[in-house]
């Protein structure tokens, strides 16, 4: 070999090598970014870890919402299972027991969520498509095990 071909093959091996950090660092930022949507029921399956920021909806459970001061504790369920969030924060104005809501925070070591963001939906007819997508799962999961609450 060469030392002009020496030097070729050193200066392509290490553009391939760089190239290689660059998309591994990317991967990694893209990665750290992603916001996943769970129902309860989804992360009562799947065991998501305390920390990691998730997305979490479902409906206002009726009689669950309790105001102290800044801070708003209510319950989201998917009719299967229920999880109990807590909000500091001005609440959307279309916020209301069992309306849709999808909500992004952490899950806390003891179970409940932290949210630090609640979003409502916006009229009477419409839901979150992964929020309904979530309902429906858990009622099919609900009538083939015989738990439907009638």
């Amino acid at each position: 070999m060469t030392r002009r071909s020496k030097r070729r093959l050193q200066a392509l091996l290490l553009g391939m090598l760089g190239l290689g950090v660059a998309t591994a660092l990317a991967l990694t930022a893209f990665r750290d970014n992603l916001v996943y949507f769970y129902s309860p029921s989804d992360i009562a399956a799947n065991h998501i870890a305390p920390g990691r920021t998730i997305r979490l909806g479902g409906m206002v459970e009726k009689g669950s919402v309790q105001h102290d001061g800044d801070t708003t504790r209510f319950r989201v369920t998917d009719t299967a299972q229920t999880i109990g969030v807590t909000y500091r924060g001005q609440l959307p104005d279309l916020f209301r027991e069992g309306q849709g809501v999808v909500t992004e925070g952490k899950l806390t070591a003891a179970g409940d969520f932290a949210a630090r963001e609640v979003l409502a939906k916006h009229d009477e007819k419409y839901m979150p498509p992964e929020v309904a997508k979530a309902m429906q799962r858990a009622g099919e999961q609900q009538h083939a095990t015989g738990t439907l609450k009638e």
